[in-house]
């Protein structure tokens, strides 16, 4: 019999919000102009997954230009208008979250590396909230971010479901990390993107939400 799992931990960026894109695109802009120059797949490859501050040396040595909270602030500010005006939910993110919640009996959280700010914009903005209202937690407001595991530790407590029994959704290697860490379960979302997340420690990928969700549905109704 195929064991259920008794709770889901989303990602957010890249898994339930096409966003990454477009908060690459204003950190490439930023970096640029500060002296730090690069594609747009090369600063996704390098930032996908990770706190722009927990690069601060790396950033700081390329631009000759300490990163300040004033960089920051315009950078969230940057990030943010493009995220009002262009993201969109992954295709397949809304029947995703909706199944989950079904099948788990609510017991779902959104454990992300990205600040509340963003991630509330996000929700609220794609209508997803009401399914994570009090079950949003964010790597800038926990000891360590990812590829730590303490914000699955934090999403799982908060659900009541020991680790070992949620399903982590990750789309980076850094977040499939954390998962793993956490001693979750972890499914990788790869999309578009060639990446093997299965090298990084996910048990299965897929490339398409829809294919993802009909999985879960599957194994939390098998008998």
């Amino acid at each position: 019999m195929t064991t259920r799992f008794e709770g889901v931990l989303f990602d957010c960026d890249g898994v339930l919000v096409d966003s990454e894109t477009l908060t690459c695109s204003a950190l490439r802009d930023m970096l640029s102009a500060s002296g730090w120059s690069m594609t747009l797949a090369e600063c996704m490859d390098y930032f996908v997954g990770k706190t722009v501050r927990s690069e601060a040396e790396v950033i700081e040595a390329h631009t000759g230009q300490r990163l300040t909270d004033a960089w920051m602030h315009a950078f969230y500010a940057e990030r943010d208008r493009r995220l009002r005006t262009h993201m969109q939910l992954v295709d397949g993110a809304f029947e995703l979250v909706r199944a989950a919640h079904e099948h788990c009996q609510g017991r779902i959280a959104l454990c992300s590396g990205a600040d509340r700010a963003k991630l509330e914009l996000m929700l609220t903005q794609l209508e997803l909230m009401p399914y994570f209202e009090g079950r949003v937690f964010s790597g800038h407001e926990l000891p360590r971010s990812k590829p730590y595991p303490d914000v699955y530790w934090a999403g799982a407590e908060a659900i009541g479901v020991q680790p070992e029994r949620a399903l982590v959704i990750e789309d980076s290697p850094v977040g499939v990390q954390a998962g793993a860490a956490a001693g979750a379960t972890v499914w990788g979302f790869v999309g578009l993107r060639e990446q093997n997340l299965c090298a990084a420690g996910a048990l299965a990928q897929w490339s398409s939400l829809a294919d993802l969700t009909a999985e879960l549905v599957r194994r939390q109704t098998s008998s």
